[in-house]
């Protein structure tokens, strides 16, 4: 205590104006000269001190209330971007499935048609094979009762004079009018 009353005694003895230096005194002068700024900075930088953190406050505060807003515009966004992704997801199953299915539908209708053409085409097959054999039995038969007719004409006249002849006439010609009376 003795250094702070003797640096308020010291303060009533100027030293001569002639000389100026520095108060090496360390307790003597930087107390009082820290004191006096200090009061200084506080009464009047108070307000200004006070002015910038509120500012900056504001700007903290305004800054973190845009981050959790463009935040939740964002999980907005994902969230929306899940559903369609999901809803895609389950339209590409559909569509993956419905295809599969789809595609073996076309594929045994493919063979069931083509199965039937088969089948059809045995059929024509079939029934041109046997027209062809009717056609060719009725050829064969017809050249067989026109030869037959042949042999039995040529013994016919071979064996046949005119007087057989005339009488065999007759009579057909006889059986022919008695058919025409019948049915008339």
């Amino acid at each position: 205590m003795k250094n702070v009353t003797d640096s308020f005694v010291s303060l009533g003895h100027w030293p001569s104006a002639g000389s100026f230096g520095f108060n090496t005194d360390i307790f003597a002068t930087n107390p009082i000269n820290l004191s006096v700024v200090l009061g200084v900075l506080i009464f009047f930088g108070k307000g200004v001190l006070s002015d910038l953190l509120d500012n900056r406050k504001q700007r903290i505060l305004n800054t973190i209330r845009n981050s959790e807003e463009l935040r939740e515009g964002a999980i907005e966004q994902l969230e929306k971007a899940r559903s369609r992704l999901r809803k895609v997801e389950t339209e590409a199953e559909q569509f993956r499935v419905n295809g599969y299915a789809e595609i073996e539908r076309e594929k045994l209708n493919l063979i069931n048609s083509t199965y039937k053409t088969l089948e059809q085409l045995e059929n024509y097959k079939n029934e041109t094979i046997q027209f062809e054999q009717q056609r060719a039995i009725n050829q064969v038969r017809q050249r067989v009762f026109q030869q037959a007719l042949r042999g039995a004409l040529g013994t016919l006249n071979s064996c046949l004079n005119n007087e057989l002849h005339l009488r065999t006439i007759s009579a057909n010609i006889g059986m022919l009018g008695t058919m025409k009376e019948i049915t008339d």
